[in-house]
């Protein structure tokens, strides 16, 4: 399975500008890309076990590995932006990742925060699921596409 650090460094190098990576907008990336993972292939990019919370999908994994990786990314305080510290680190995603990844850039990064909360909330996982439980991504795949 792919690390987490690879993959939030992976959207982090391939996001065009930096100044709407806020860890909130990295979260939802990962949990598309998750998303469109599993309808495609069965199975996620990460290993988060998403949560429903007030906004949507979350899991703290994101911010502690955020965290835990200091010598690679910064946290810059006043809007939470991400930004890569290490530009010389080379994350380590096979090509059907990076696809999925960067198909969620694509469409993400053209809309606004709410035209893009509005894209994260229409996923089935969300939209089918009560707030404050679980979401089993490759479950709901199933449900929504079945084989």
């Amino acid at each position: 399975m792919n690390s987490l650090k690879d993959i939030i460094f992976y959207v982090l190098q391939s996001y065009p500008g930096t100044n709407d990576l806020t860890e909130a907008r990295i979260v939802k990336i990962i949990y598309l890309s998750d998303w469109h993972q599993a309808l495609y292939y069965r199975k996620q990019i990460s290993t988060i076990n998403w949560y429903h919370d007030n906004c949507g999908p979350y899991s703290d994994d994101i911010r502690n590995t955020i965290l835990d990786n200091s010598n690679l990314f910064i946290i810059d305080p006043p809007k939470n932006l991400i930004m890569i510290k290490d530009k010389n680190y080379y994350p380590h995603l096979g090509i059907i990742e990076r696809k999925s990844i960067d198909h969620i850039i694509t469409i993400s990064s053209a809309l606004n925060w709410n035209e893009f909360i509005k894209l994260v909330y229409s996923t089935y996982p969300v939209s089918s699921s009560s707030k404050y439980s679980n979401l089993d991504i490759v479950a709901k795949a199933l449900e929504y596409k079945p084989i």
